[in-house]
């Protein structure tokens, strides 16, 4: 399983992606009269994820007499960019569950509201339980 991508995108790929899609961030031309640098590439890559993540929800927003093809659709089209690899697949879910512990877990309230820190556990657990897949499943292939 290789984590590392063929052809990674550099950090103004990313850019025009967003300004495409009408979510560029406007940088100060001060802070950067260059535009973006490749320090910015991880930012960018979360913009474009938020992006993609709003679309998607908006796009599969479950009605009362609406079923799932929307979202088995957007599912299948994830999977084929993906790949078939096992491990590499279970590599960026566990990657997005720690994104997505870390987004539940930063509330901005003094008071989480009701369930927050069951859905913190269960989110978190779950990336563990991935991970520890991933190395059982690793040292059986070892033996």
């Amino acid at each position: 399983m290789s984590i590392s991508s063929e052809h990674p995108v550099s950090a103004d790929q990313v850019y025009r992606a967003l300004v495409a899609l009408g979510a560029g961030p406007v940088a100060d031309p001060e802070v950067r009269p260059e535009g973006p640098q490749e320090g910015d590439r991880l930012h960018l890559l979360g913009a474009l994820l938020a992006k993609t993540e709003l679309e998607i929800t908006a796009a599969t927003r479950l009605g009362e007499d609406e079923g799932a093809d929307d979202v088995v659709e957007a599912v299948i089209g994830w999977s084929l960019q993906v790949g078939a690899d096992p491990g590499l697949t279970a590599n960026v879910v566990t990657n997005r569950l720690e994104r997505t512990a870390i987004q539940v877990a930063e509330s901005g309230e003094d008071e989480p509201p009701p369930g927050r820190n069951a859905a913190f556990a269960a989110v978190t657990i779950a990336a563990y339980a991935l991970t520890a897949q991933r190395s059982a499943l690793g040292r059986m292939e070892a033996e």
